[in-house]
């Protein structure tokens, strides 16, 4: 079973993902470096949006920062996609777990 830290950190990662503008800037920054302004100009939305939504996605630690100049790049954190998910599963999905019909 979870600890409570590693819930708390599913429940992060669960509302970081919930949004489905997120979920679109997590596919378009998945395996290649994104500037706010490039994510901005595909998606259609304002650079303060995605700024918004890539500060959720940063603190749950959802995308790697790059710096370079005075431009700050995004990509989806892979790794650390897979481990919330297998957290998610470990928590509410364990095996062995009972696959009984749920009961009135």
């Amino acid at each position: 079973m979870a600890n409570s830290k590693q819930l708390g950190q599913s429940v992060e990662f669960a509302k970081a993902i919930a949004d489905s503008t997120r979920q679109k800037i997590m596919r378009y920054c998945c395996c290649e470096w994104r500037s706010v302004s490039e994510v901005a100009d595909h998606m259609g939305v304002t650079q303060p949006t995605v700024s918004h939504h890539l500060a959720v996605l940063r603190d749950a630690g959802l995308v790697e920062i790059h710096h370079r100049g005075k431009q700050t790049f995004y990509r989806l954190d892979q790794e650390k996609m897979e481990m919330c998910c297998g957290e998610l599963t470990r928590s509410f999905a364990p095996k062995g777990g009972s696959t009984a019909a749920f009961k009135d």
